[in-house]
């Protein structure tokens, strides 16, 4: 008799009706406080709103994984270019659509696409990484590409080679081959913080795929966004980021211009002439209590992060983004002797190609020394984020 008390159903039941009661209990007592204290009555509407969104970021996040879980795919994928847009100069968006017609799947926003560019005259495929440049659930993907010129001090140099294929040959129409989204650098959107978004010329990127998709989803958290650029010339997606600033109230448009034109105007083009940087964000923040999102050229990601780590920004609250130059890599070789130190040598047998070198603690990385050896191996970013260049360690 006892046992049939203690049904996974009734038990469930019980704590259904448990639960109503409790939950009618607290409705009487609210009922009780509204009625004594019209400021108590804000706070619960505060607190009920905030309870709606923490649920409906949650349930999104649910309903992201499992379409992740149904749409993704192993391998390469081909895509079509369906449009293509010049943002600024030197910068084209490329609108992807899946060639075999079946939707895509969601993405973090800060992710990235890795692609296989099969360019005229190379002896194979040119693995790249590119941003996605949108929010998620579209029909499309987007990724934004700036042509890399060449370096200023080294001018006789080509300009990045998938860089240049993109926005010069690749054209609406043509198929490209592409890996799932990825990347460990993206914003969680069940989190409500504060957030702080920082782009520095096709930096923007990733952090506008950020601010789309905070606003997309109706967060209403406080969301900092800043751009560093030379000029107007530079400003990628200008009028939708000045649309989003004038149409959320949360979204407060920081854009630095380092270089003016005289076409460009004050406080109408951009809000403030230089860098960003720690003096802008103790001018214009309120505190460093946030969590930061950084993407732009190496220079100013170490200033960033530098001057964050000055202000007394937790290190975990600090968060970037990072690809190797496509042109030019620079060997550490100065750097790493300065201490008078010498790398203990020894022998790395690479086992595809059959040829065995002295690593002697010269190159950065084991994709550096590969390559000054005359070694093909397969890259992407160039930062160990997209896994391109993973290889098996058999033995040492």
């Amino acid at each position: 008799m006892l046992e049939g008390l203690f049904q996974p159903e009734l038990v469930q039941i019980a704590g259904t009706v448990i639960l109503v009661v409790a939950l009618g209990q607290a409705l009487f007592s609210v009922t009780g406080i509204l009625r004594r204290s019209h400021a108590q009555k804000e706070h619960l509407n505060d607190a009920r709103e905030y309870l709606r969104s923490q649920t409906r970021a949650v349930l999104r996040e649910a309903k992201r994984r499992e379409d992740l879980f149904e749409h993704s795919w192993n391998g390469i994928r081909k895509f079509e270019v369906s449009r293509k847009v010049l943002e600024a100069e030197g910068v084209h968006s490329l609108y992807l659509t899946p060639h075999d017609g079946k939707p895509l799947p969601p993405f973090h926003p800060g992710q990235f696409l890795t692609f296989s560019l099969r360019i005229p005259n190379q002896s194979k495929p040119v693995i790249r990484c590119y941003s996605l440049s949108d929010s998620f659930g579209k029909d499309y993907f987007r990724v934004s590409v700036k042509k890399v010129p060449p370096p200023r001090d080294r001018p006789e140099l080509a300009p990045g080679l998938s860089s240049s294929y993109l926005n010069d040959e690749v054209f609406e129409g043509d198929i490209l081959d592409c890996k799932a989204p990825s990347g460990n650098f993206f914003l969680d959107l069940t989190r409500d913080r504060p957030v702080v978004l920082i782009g520095g010329g096709i930096g923007i990127t990733p952090v506008l795929s950020m601010l789309n998709a905070l606003c997309e989803t109706g967060s209403r958290q406080e969301i900092w966004f800043f751009l560093g650029v030379r000029n107007s010339r530079e400003h990628v997606q200008k009028s939708h980021l000045e649309r989003l600033a004038a149409e959320f109230d949360n979204v407060k448009l920081n854009v630095c211009y380092s270089d003016p034109i005289p076409e460009d105007k004050p406080n109408v083009d951009y809000q403030h002439q230089g860098r960003v940087g720690l003096d802008l964000f103790k001018q214009v923040l309120p505190s460093n209590n946030f969590d930061f999102y950084i993407c732009g050229p190496p220079p100013m990601m170490n200033a960033v992060t530098e001057g964050l780590a000055q202000w007394g920004v937790p290190e975990d609250d600090v968060h970037f983004e990072a690809f190797g130059p496509a042109s030019v890599k620079k060997k550490p070789a100065d750097e790493n002797k300065q201490d008078g130190s010498a790398a203990a040598a020894f022998a790395v047998t690479f086992a595809r190609s059959q040829k065995t070198v002295t690593w002697d603690g010269t190159e950065a990385s084991l994709l550096d020394f590969a390559e000054a050896n005359g070694i093909a191996m397969d890259s992407g970013c160039r930062a160990g984020n997209c896994g391109s260049c993973i290889t098996a360690l058999k033995s040492g």
